[in-house]
């Protein structure tokens, strides 16, 4: 359910057709710029979303918020750059850098798959450096 008592594909549904593998990155990335994580939940990942990263697997909305909580404990007020995104048919990849004065990623790399709409599974590597 989303946050107003409809479902996933009731919203998508009243959309239209399911956006584009590139409408639904192109949505994540401006809602991670902006720092609204509940609102890049509701409108870009799948309730079911499958997480890989060297956290291990995590599930569902609330491994989104763990995984996002682990990255921002560790780039709290940096910034992100994003270098690369590219996508074909329903895989995307997004190679992006983070940094703040103390710290760098210099590697990120985050995959996905999005389905009808919404981001299904999502693998997320990085590494930091002083």
């Amino acid at each position: 359910m989303t946050q107003h008592g409809s479902t996933q594909q009731e919203s998508d549904a009243s959309r239209g057709s399911p956006r584009t593998i590139q409408e639904v990155l192109n949505s994540h990335l401006h809602c991670r710029t902006v720092g609204d994580l509940e609102g890049d939940l509701r409108e870009n990942y799948a309730d079911d979303v499958v997480l890989l990263s060297a956290e291990g697997v995590n599930r569902g909305h609330d491994g989104v918020r763990y995984l996002a909580d682990v990255l921002q404990s560790y780039i709290k007020d940096g910034s992100f750059q994003f270098h690369k995104l590219l996508t074909d048919g329903e895989i995307g990849l997004l190679v992006w850098t983070g940094s703040t004065d103390e710290l760098k990623i210099h590697d990120g790399v985050d995959s996905f798959v999005v389905r009808d709409g919404r981001i299904a599974a999502q693998t997320i590597h990085y590494s930091t450096r002083r």
